[in-house]
């Protein structure tokens, strides 16, 4: 088991769980438009990773810090994005040199985005569901900035994600720049609640592509 403890600061807040062995890797993940930082697929994903050695910060966005429900307005998104430097800068702070930055859906995409604006923030991304486009509207795709992004970017996404197929997520990440690699998970959804997730290869191609 890991040490996990409350954390606040600067326009943080959330849980860190300790690595189970020094080291200088840390992980920051976030969660989706619906969700907070206690989602269970953020407290498993945070755990493996601590026992794999990186300390890691799970964390509420600004928006889910100002109300406890609902989804996020398309005019904070900049603030959310800020939340997360300021998560990765908190990190930082307590000892972490190479800090991957993750989230899932809405907070997977404001992590790219913000890494692709920030070049040299973070050392790699790691995107559970990222939201590809909007559900019936493949045409309307969220890839704009993928052009720009420049560090590795694991993505996890299940089969069945009405937001994005791993076929359609593999197509919008070839023009990404920096090394890629998608993780397909059988019978999940957008939520990845359906399909059984393993977390070894997951852990093990971010800390591959991160160095």
């Amino acid at each position: 088991m890991t040490d996990v403890e409350p954390f606040t600061a600067e326009g943080v807040r959330g849980f860190v769980h300790r690595a189970a062995a020094k080291s200088d890797r840390g992980l920051v993940l976030t969660h989706g438009a619906g969700g907070n930082c206690t989602m269970p697929l953020l407290v498993t994903a945070a755990t493996a990773f601590a026992v794999a050695g990186f300390d890691v910060l799970r964390c509420d966005l600004p928006f889910r810090q100002r109300r406890p429900t609902g989804p996020p307005s398309p005019s904070g998104a900049v603030a959310d994005r800020e939340g997360l430097r300021l998560a990765v800068e908190a990190l930082r702070r307590r000892g972490s040199k190479h800090i991957v930055l993750g989230g899932q859906s809405y907070g997977g995409r404001q992590a790219t985005m913000l890494a692709a604006d920030e070049p040299g923030l973070v050392a790699g991304l790691l995107l559970f569901s990222y939201p590809l486009h909007p559900p019936g509207k493949p045409e309307r795709l969220r890839k704009e900035h993928f052009p720009r992004l420049p560090v590795p970017c694991v993505f996890v996404q299940g089969a069945n994600d009405p937001f994005g197929t791993p076929a359609e997520l593999a197509d919008a990440i070839r023009v990404i720049p920096a090394l890629t690699e998608m993780i397909r998970i059988d019978g999940a959804g957008h939520d990845l609640k359906r399909g059984r997730i393993d977390l070894a290869p997951i852990v093990a191609a971010v800390t591959r592509q991160t160095g």
